[in-house]
């Protein structure tokens, strides 16, 4: 499967992502917000944050303490302000890989179980602070958002869905994303939740 077109239309927003970030889960709260904002377009992209880390040498904040423990703040801060649950999973870090995978499948056939997955898996990880390295306690939250866990995870292994992925955050790094969120709106990139009144300029523009 090749991956999503890239969308020059500066009233398009792109939204790449990654559930394993927090960051990615305070700005998908707000896409809703974006969008009734300006109008856009919304496409969704998941990529393999871990990945474009690799390509492009950044790394988690969680790695440098000082600086987890500030953005740890700063994201408390913006939940507040956003009105949203958050707090910092103690179970973190986590394998997104099979969960981006299967994000790439459903947003490729189905946009309406892509938008429930998404929903179930920000809201676990970053809103429950559910232990998803658990396989039972996976396996419920996709159950409860209404996905049979067994066809998820054969979709997580179909190689198509692999490769989908791959070149999906292929994509991603050539474009210069080097993090999440990551917003672009025509060919110019936006990164980090909190450079939303950016977005929403450009999007209005």
């Amino acid at each position: 499967m090749a991956p999503s077109p890239t969308t020059n239309s500066p009233r398009t927003l792109e939204f790449w992502y990654d559930y394993g970030s927090s960051a990615s889960y305070l700005g998908y709260t707000q896409l809703a917000r974006i969008q009734a904002a300006s109008g856009c377009t919304l496409v969704m992209r998941p990529m393999l944050l871990g990945a474009v880390f690799q390509a492009t040498g950044n790394q988690s904040p969680a790695m440098v303490a000082a600086k987890g423990r500030y953005m740890n703040d700063d994201f408390t801060r913006f939940a507040k302000r956003y009105g949203v649950p958050y707090a910092f999973n103690p179970h973190f870090m986590f394998n997104t890989l099979n969960w981006m995978r299967i994000a790439c499948g459903l947003h490729a056939t189905d946009a309406a179980q892509a938008a429930r997955f998404d929903a179930a898996m920000f809201s676990a990880t970053w809103a429950e602070q559910l232990n998803l390295k658990d396989e039972a306690v996976l396996a419920g939250v996709w159950q409860r958002a209404g996905f049979d866990p067994a066809a998820l995870m054969a979709l997580a292994q179909d190689p198509a869905m692999k490769e989908a992925l791959k070149a999906q955050t292929q994509q991603a790094i050539e474009r210069g994303v080097f993090g999440a969120p990551s917003f672009f709106v025509g060919d110019t990139l936006f990164w980090g939740q909190d450079r939303i009144d950016f977005v929403l300029e450009a999007l209005n523009a």
